[in-house]
């Protein structure tokens, strides 16, 4: 039987949701069913788009379809209610990155899923990314003997705090925007987790601009296994950068070294009309099938379909045992969570912080 889910959140990434249910209709595994969203225009949108009903209280939404699960593509700090509210209607759970933005969110959101039963998944789509993946694989392998240290950088255009949601970007900051993408990637790749983080915070640009968060924040990460990683994000790169996200994930080893750059994939365009640009089209690519159907291809789009893949097996079943490991789920979510807090953490009192367990 296909998984009945529906969506709640429409908008920027929250197609991409659509867009994967929708794909795995025409394979017999998913019907997308319904979708929710707080803001009239883009909900009647998406539902006249997608054929699919549409609701502006996610609650009647729960309430009123018969659904097997819900995907939570909404802002950050709605995420936590949410979730709880569909494992209290009996529904499987994929959350968009950070699960939520406190430890105690995180915990309250995983022990209800386990009360309920249910399947919990976090959309880490960095994790999908087959370059990332082969990395993965040769650290494991020892390829690089053994990790030392390591850098990550990730930064947006303004266009992304200031256009896309400066309604709640001020709840927000580089690190739970963008900073939980490598948090998770780097501890998953090493599979160590942090032990603790020196971090600082550098604010100017946006406040400028009516929105009181960080432009950047540097943080400092040692891990389990001794390996050290600075990760810099930002959100203020200037509206003529040719990518909405610069990114770079570098680990070096005693006999080797890993770097991946996710920006600059080797395709680079220009036009009158759209300037110089990157294409990442590992992220996302859109095709058409021989049916004359628009399909979407890319990591983007397969770590979500990655949730209901995750759910036919259950169905067949497998059991949870046998998956763990083989995707982010709750856990992953409170170690993503318990960095960007530990961040917060040491740019406010100016020391070390440990992350605590």
């Amino acid at each position: 039987m296909p998984v009945r889910i529906g969506t709640i959140g429409v908008g920027i990434f929250g197609i991409n949701h659509l867009r994967a249910f929708r794909q795995m209709e025409y394979a017999g595994k998913s019907e997308l069913v319904c979708c929710a969203a707080a803001t009239e225009t883009r909900l009647k949108q998406r539902a006249e788009e997608f054929g699919i009903r549409g609701y502006t209280d996610y609650r009647e939404m729960l309430s009123k379809e018969k659904l097997d699960a819900v995907s939570i593509c909404t802002p950050d700090h709605l995420h936590r209610q949410m979730a709880l509210d569909a494992f209290a209607a009996g529904l499987h759970v994929l959350v968009e990155k950070p699960l939520d933005t406190s430890v105690e969110g995180c915990l309250e959101i995983i022990e209800a899923g386990r009360k309920a039963g249910k399947f919990l998944q976090v959309d880490f789509h960095k994790r999908y990314d087959p370059y990332h993946q082969e990395a993965a694989r040769l650290a494991r392998l020892g390829e690089f003997g053994r990790l030392q240290y390591g850098y990550v950088h990730m930064e947006d255009k303004l266009e992304v705090p200031r256009d896309w949601f400066p309604g709640w970007a001020a709840q927000s900051s580089p690190a739970w925007f963008l900073g939980v993408h490598f948090y998770d990637l780097v501890r998953w790749i090493m599979r160590s987790n942090a032990v603790q983080v020196y971090a600082t915070g550098k604010k100017g640009k946006l406040t400028s601009m009516g929105i009181d968060t960080c432009d950047s924040i540097q943080a400092k990460f040692e891990f389990e296994n001794g390996v050290s990683v600075s990760f810099d994000t930002s959100w203020i790169l200037p509206d003529a950068f040719e990518a909405v996200v610069n990114q770079t994930l570098r680990l070096v080893g005693t006999e080797g070294i890993l770097e991946v750059d996710s920006q600059y994939r080797g395709a680079r365009i220009s036009s009158s009309a759209g300037g110089t640009r990157t294409l990442n089209m590992g992220y996302l690519r859109e095709t058409v099938d021989p049916y004359g159907r628009t399909i979407y291809l890319g990591y983007g789009v397969e770590s979500i379909a990655n949730f209901v893949e995750n759910l036919l097996y259950l169905e067949k079943g497998v059991s949870l045992e046998a998956l763990e490991g083989l995707y982010p789920g709750g856990l992953d979510g409170l170690e993503a969570t318990r960095m960007a807090s530990a961040v917060h953490e040491s740019i406010e009192k100016g020391v070390i912080v440990p992350i605590r367990r």
